[in-house]
């Protein structure tokens, strides 16, 4: 027997936050393995937004938002690190955050900084579910706490 809850349609995937996992991944790729930002961009699209790779289907993503997001942190990495830096807990240094994280708190810091057309909790929600994909214990309070703390710091005028 089903439902009318059973029957419903599957909502079709954010684009955005499709490109922000995406992003997500470029960034960790290109601090892992040192990839530049024109190539790391140039494979996602060709290959990975929306395609079908290794018999992984990407979901389908706004390429420019994605884009904005890769070069965006990469230009402005010598601004965003010290704003993270100053929200993490006293005894913790950047450089001491798993590589993923590192990544998740860039791309969140960086849209936090330069989306003000987006609200903080469109944001902070995206950027923790993204930690949710990755991680299972305490990396998502993490990212919430921290992306919370800079979007306090960035925009005081508006509420999570």
């Amino acid at each position: 027997m089903t439902t009318d809850r059973d029957q419903q349609p599957v909502k079709p995937a954010n684009q955005r936050g499709a490109a922000r996992l995406a992003a997500v991944q470029a960034l960790y790729q290109m601090d892992i393995g040192g990839t530049g930002v024109l190539e790391i961009v140039a494979e996602y699209e060709m290959h990975r937004l929306g395609q079908e790779l290794d018999g992984d289907t990407y979901l389908k993503a706004d390429a420019s938002w994605f884009r904005s997001i890769v070069s965006g942190v990469v230009r402005d990495q010598r601004l965003l690190d010290p704003m993270i830096g100053a929200a993490l807990q006293d005894d913790w240094a950047l450089s001491r955050l798993d590589s993923t994280v590192r990544a998740i708190l860039r791309a969140g810091t960086f849209e936090l900084k330069e989306r003000k057309d987006v609200p903080v909790a469109v944001i902070v929600t995206e950027y923790v579910e993204i930690a949710k994909a990755f991680f299972e214990d305490d990396e998502p309070k993490l990212v919430n706490a921290v992306l919370d703390r800079i979007a306090r710091q960035l925009r005081p005028d508006t509420r999570k």
